[in-house]
């Protein structure tokens, strides 16, 4: 399975916001040691910032990073658990750049794995810290009490949620968070959809977008599924639904953007969707 890539960052002296150099990702993250300035962990990333358009598309599972500063960067999971869906969602990010380029959006991405604290919980939600995701013992996890929970909003979750709410503030901002869904959990049923749209009471844009998708015809789409769009404190919630912006979260079934060219093809796919979208709502 083709991994997304990480990012050598550098800190822009005129700005507080990290930008992304890509390079190609090694698991665990670990950190350079010949030049610790450069390789300042950065715990998200923002592509485009300037960029013009009223789109903000975000990721909050755009990586299986674990920080240098946590556990030594190893949650004590074998390679293959770090590359499944438990530790990031596979092919978001990258479908989240092309998808950016070509609607000239900016993105907003975060740059630790969930297992390490879910960017898309709110900091009370009894699932913010894993410690059993799909079959998988986090034991890297296991002891983490109360302070190293702090430690982590203040190391990778809060810093990201800060910039989300940045850029989210944006004049007419429409957020479009991107996700991935496995095909199947352990134990359950092969799921059917190949995309899910996510969505709360307002359904501004998402009504709009689910009508222009199922008009393709070659689409099974799920309407709030594989999961519901209702998660109190979740970064759409947060960011969105309690300020009144217009949104949608987009799930994409995992193994159909696992490779470059189905990240490309799924970003291409959507753009014109998204704007048809747009232009049926009179936002």
């Amino acid at each position: 399975m083709a991994l997304p890539f990480f990012a050598q960052c550098y800190r822009k002296r005129s700005c507080t916001a990290y930008r992304a150099i890509p390079f190609p990702r090694q698991l665990p993250y670990t950190c350079d040691k010949r030049d610790d300035r450069r390789m300042t962990y950065t715990p998200f990333y923002t592509h485009g910032e300037n960029r013009p358009s009223r789109w903000l598309i975000t990721c909050d599972h755009a990586t299986n990073t674990v920080p240098p500063e946590i556990n030594g960067g190893d949650l004590g999971l074998p390679r293959e658990d770090m590359e499944r869906h438990i530790a990031y969602d596979v092919g978001a990010y990258e479908v989240s750049r092309h998808l950016g380029e070509i609607l000239n959006a900016p993105l907003v991405a975060s740059n630790f794995s969930r297992l390490v604290i879910d960017p898309n919980r709110g900091e009370d939600d009894p699932t913010l810290l894993m410690k059993l995701y799909d079959g998988s013992i986090i034991s890297g996890n296991r002891h983490a009490d109360a302070a190293e929970r702090e430690r982590r909003l203040n190391m990778c979750y809060r810093p990201y949620h800060r910039e989300l709410a940045r850029m989210a503030a944006l004049p007419h901002a429409i957020v479009v968070s991107v996700h991935s869904f496995t095909r199947q959990l352990r134990g359950r049923d092969p799921r059917p959809w190949e995309i899910g749209i996510l969505y709360t009471q307002d359904e501004r844009f998402s009504r709009p977008l689910i009508n222009q998708l199922q008009a393709k015809g070659d689409l099974t789409v799920g309407e709030n599924e594989p999961y519901t769009g209702v998660l109190p404190g979740d970064a759409i919630d947060t960011h969105c639904t309690a300020h009144g912006r217009p949104n949608v979260l987009i799930e994409l079934r995992n193994d159909l953007i696992a490779d470059h060219a189905g990240q490309r093809a799924w970003a291409e796919r959507l753009a014109p969707i998204l704007t048809a979208a747009l232009e049926d709502s009179g936002l």
